[in-house]
């Protein structure tokens, strides 16, 4: 397959280009003795294939440049490729006449021999009506630079390796964020948007929906160079869900959906490398960069597939493999109840993980075993016990070795996970006093001294609530709790004290056909990273009191039909509707959490904290704005064009800070407006098919 990038030029309609082509036409091909009416070939070029292949056959939205099949098939090879088509990948066979074909063939072969070269070259001139039509002077992003970003770029999918998502910039800050305007937007192909763009040296670096990357002018928004990928499988790339691209000396890293990881030249978009990753798991994550290796997951159809890799960056060769669900002759004792090795699966399909430099350590994160319930996996549902460990290593907290990839411990969030509550977000790693308050905290370390100390620790919050807190050096738990509220029908009934061994409500495990079950959290949050601010040591999540209300599937009887399994979001019991969602301030010495309430309407977004003492984030009813990091006051607020999806982001770009956020389509975004994965019947009428970059920045 060639996977050259195909890159889309601005076709020019000056009269006087047009003319100048003309003339040259019919000089070229008087000497071939072919001459040909160039606009009859032009109007048959436009009619039939510029919708797909693009203006000048260089490639479009929904095809790839055919100029390379031009410059080597001869034109009955060209005759017979377009009076078949290209069926498997969507191209029909070319309604023509015979004596159309040479008018056709003629054009083809003038595009193919005057702009080819522009196509295939490594020129980064892919837009000559960009403010930034190439890019120059590229700065290699060494191993330094990732674990200390400029504070001008975003080189993470939350700006460092710590995942903090805490940026130094200040220019916009609680006095002038009133002022805060939009800079640039533009919009974005249809398909899924979970991306969180990054950004080096003023150059936005994106994964496009239908999964293509581009380099964009990170001040006004022009294209600088775009790869599109050639899906064999045409539908891949719009199912694409990709988090994020990542950045290493003078390359971009994208992790493709149809299961190849991809080094592209920053400075013009052309393929240095590909490699596969794993066959049957799809390339969810996006890719992180630690110690040259770039480290990828997703999520995974067979035992097999269910993998984390790492991959050397300069070449592609594949360094290692972490298989996340069990197999014999792992270094823990076995936790699946003798399962058959090709019966088990764990994907982590959700946010990369982070990494600490002190401890040249990886903090992965990992979802929920399949099938969801205990009885389905194992036959019955006490097979395995219900304090941890249950089912390796679903819903765990994995501390990997960078260069080799073995573990070098864990620690199990939920064991043997009943209901699909993953805990596969982002892994935080924070220095701070550990001095948890028992007034706040339900679960706390019987080893931690009276008053506190500070600690390295590594915090998450789960997709079905909670938060822990356990040493990045050896996973020993500190404490935890419920998040964002205590609850009797909370999936976790304990925590031992001494050992930190988490224990599932039990009373809640769905344990026979037709059993039914309310379940407390569900997507309380989900893979839209939370921030953290040394400023205020606070952790900022979104949350939605969100519960599961759960029915097993159960055979057909003589009186009933058998009925399939039943899942859906209700508001927590005795919750009010208008505190169902809100952003919480979690005090990380203490573990006290203030709520601020939002109302109905849930959200999608990331969340960004500012040295500006700032809070950025929105919902999926259009609102973006910008909170007091202190005090929660909503300080500024703007319309934008679709749901808020992930992304937001800040950087800075000749002294200016700039705030991006992108709109539209993801996959969760529907089951939260309509009420079948969220907690209401929202119905909102903001089309998510809106999928539009904004960026904001003061008047300069």
């Amino acid at each position: 397959m060639d996977m050259k990038p195909e890159i889309t030029l601005l076709p020019s309609h000056r009269p006087s280009a047009v003319l100048a082509v003309c003339a040259l036409v019919w000089l070229i091909f008087a000497a071939t003795a072919q001459a040909q009416d160039l606009g009859v070939g032009i109007q048959l070029f436009n009619d039939g294939c510029a919708h797909c292949h693009g203006a000048n056959g260089q490639g479009g939205v929904l095809a790839p440049s055919l100029l390379k099949r031009v410059a080597t098939d001869d034109n009955a090879a060209l005759t017979a490729f377009l009076k078949a088509g290209n069926p498997a990948k969507g191209m029909p066979p070319t309604a023509l006449t015979e004596n159309q074909y040479p008018e056709l063939l003629g054009y083809l072969r003038y595009l193919s021999e005057n702009v080819s070269d522009a196509s295939y070259s490594n020129d980064s001139s892919r837009n000559q009506y960009s403010s930034m039509p190439a890019i120059k002077d590229y700065r290699p992003v060494t191993d330094q630079m990732l674990l200390d970003p400029d504070d001008s770029d975003w080189l993470w999918y939350s700006r460092t390796p710590d995942a903090q998502r805490f940026s130094p910039l200040d220019q916009i800050n609680r006095s002038n964020v009133k002022q805060l305007g939009l800079a640039w937007s533009r919009g974005l192909p249809a398909g899924l948007t979970e991306t969180i763009p990054t950004v080096h040296d003023g150059v936005m670096y994106l994964t496009l929906p239908g999964s293509n990357v581009a380099a964009l002018d990170a001040t006004t928004g022009d294209t600088i160079w775009e790869y599109k990928r050639d899906y064999a499988n045409r539908g891949a790339g719009g199912s694409g869900r990709s988090k994020t691209l990542a950045l290493y000396q003078d390359m971009v890293y994208f992790a493709a959906p149809d299961e190849m990881l991809v080094a592209l030249d920053a400075k013009t978009g052309a393929v240095r490398w590909e490699a596969p990753t794993t066959a049957g798991r799809g390339n969810t994550t996006g890719a992180i960069v630690a110690e040259g290796v770039v480290v990828t997951s997703g999520t995974c159809r067979t035992h097999a597939a269910c993998t984390i890799t790492g991959h050397d960056a300069l070449t592609g060769e594949l360094k290692w493999t972490f298989m996340l669900a069990q197999e014999p002759g792992d270094v823990n004792p076995d936790s699946w109840a003798d399962l058959p090795t090709d019966k088990r699966r764990v994907a982590s399909w959700g946010l990369p993980g982070g990494y600490d430099a002190q401890t040249r350590t990886l903090f992965w994160s990992v979802a929920n075993p399949s099938p969801y319930t205990r009885l389905e996996r194992h036959g019955n549902a006490d097979a395995i016990p219900t304090t941890a460990p249950a089912d390796l290593y679903s819903d765990s907290t994995l501390a990997l070795d960078a260069q080799t990839g073995k573990l070098k411990w864990y620690y199990q969030h939920l064991p043997g996970d009943d209901w699909d509550e993953d805990m596969n977000e982002e892994r935080l790693i924070i220095r701070t006093k550990v001095n948890p308050d028992p007034r706040h905290v339900k679960w706390i370390s019987s080893t931690l001294p009276e008053g506190g100390e500070t600690r390295d620790i590594v915090v998450n919050v789960g997709e079905g609530g909670g938060i822990w807190a356990l040493d990045k050096h050896d996973g020993q738990f500190l404490w935890a709790s419920p998040f964002p509220f205590d609850h009797p029908n909370f999936l976790i009934s304990d925590i031992d004290a001494d050992t930190g061994r988490a224990v599932i409500n039990r009373e809640l495990v769905v344990d026979a056909p037709g059993a039914h079950r309310i379940v407390c959290f569900f997507n309380a949050r989900s893979y839209w990273p939370g921030a953290y601010s040394p400023r205020t040591n606070s952790l900022y999540m979104p949350y939605i009191n969100n519960c599961l209300n759960m029915t097993a599937a159960s055979p057909a009887t003589e009186t009933m039909p058998a009925q399939p399994e039943s899942r859906i979001g209700i508001p927590a019991p005795g919750m009010p509707l208008d505190e169902l969602n809100g952003l919480a301030k979690i005090n990380m010495e203490t573990g006290e959490i203030t709520h601020w309430v939002t109302g109905r309407i849930p959200t999608n977004s990331s969340i960004l904290a500012t040295a500006g003492d700032l809070i950025f984030w929105g919902d999926i009813n259009r609102r973006f704005r910008a909170q007091d990091a202190q005090t929660g006051q909503v300080l500024w607020e703007t319309i934008v064009g679709g749901p808020v999806s992930t992304s937001n982001i800040t950087y800075a770009v000749n002294g200016r800070q700039y705030v991006a956020v992108i709109t539209g389509n993801n996959l969760a975004h529907p089951g939260i407006n309509t009420g079948t994965m969220g907690p209401i019947r929202l119905n909102l009428d903001n089309s998510p098919d809106s999928n539009t970059v904004y960026v904001f920045a003061l008047p300069q």
